[in-house]
């Protein structure tokens, strides 16, 4: 759904959306256009809810900037019915109307972004360069909040996590048409691994949550198969 939806104009949640990209537990990669809108969004917030699969609820998609409208999901039929009803459906009218439900959603009006208290940490622990720099800052960092998302990142795929940082940092200056282009070479690159097919495995399809990832620690992931994950594939690339 997020594919399909997060580079629309318009982005509706409700008090029952929920939002995650859960892909380094499976050994993949924060996909279809990922590495575009991820690093937009402020701060490091998208670098750590590529890392982490944080889910967000609700009026927290639109507070983290992922949705642009809130909108009650027993609204949904009427706002439907408004927005076939636009004799002329300029962005202007469509935004118009869209803010004519928003301003009346109360669900979770007053209800603070659930990251409001840890965004501080968040922009401080996931600016640095490189994983090992990220696990080097939860750890002396120490906080509650730091330990737990080192006990999640350690079970993420090593692999996944390195390919996800460079594919943000490096989506950050990128057209999307260019994210999308290296999101193809990076998802033959896991076509061709290990961690996808583990990944998926332990938690899709044996469930047992324990995948055995190879390479099992971030410094076993070199920066010499990150790039040739990363490099072009010739007459084989994604052609838009």
């Amino acid at each position: 759904g997020v594919g399909l939806s997060v580079h629309g104009h318009f982005r509706v949640a409700t008090e029952k959306t929920l939002f995650a990209m859960p892909e380094t537990a499976i050994g993949l990669f924060p996909d279809v256009g990922g590495g575009y809108f991820l690093p937009r969004l402020s701060g490091k917030i998208g670098y750590y809810l590529a890392l982490t699969g944080f889910r967000l609820k609700g009026r927290d998609v639109l507070k983290a900037g992922i949705a642009t409208h809130f909108v009650e999901s027993e609204k949904l039929p009427a706002l439907e019915k408004d927005l076939i009803a636009l004799k002329s459906p300029s962005t202007e009218n469509i935004a118009d109307l869209l803010n004519s439900y928003h301003v009346k959603s109360k669900v979770d009006q007053e209800k603070e972004f659930v990251l409001d208290e840890h965004m501080e940490k968040i922009n401080s622990l996931f600016s640095a360069n490189s994983m090992e720099e990220i696990v080097k800052k939860l750890k002396q960092d120490g906080s509650p909040f730091a330990i737990k998302q080192l006990e999640t990142i350690n079970k993420m795929s090593p692999t996944s996590l390195k390919m996800t940082l460079r594919q943000l940092r490096e989506g950050a200056s990128m057209s999307l048409q260019d994210v999308l282009m290296m999101e193809y070479r990076l998802s033959q690159a896991c076509m061709r691994g290990h961690d996808f097919y583990e990944g998926v495995r332990a938690v899709l399809t044996d469930k047992d949550q324990s995948p055995r990832w190879k390479p099992a620690a971030l410094e076993e992931v070199s920066d010499e198969f990150l790039d040739d994950c990363f490099k072009p594939l010739g007459n084989n690339d994604l052609k838009l």
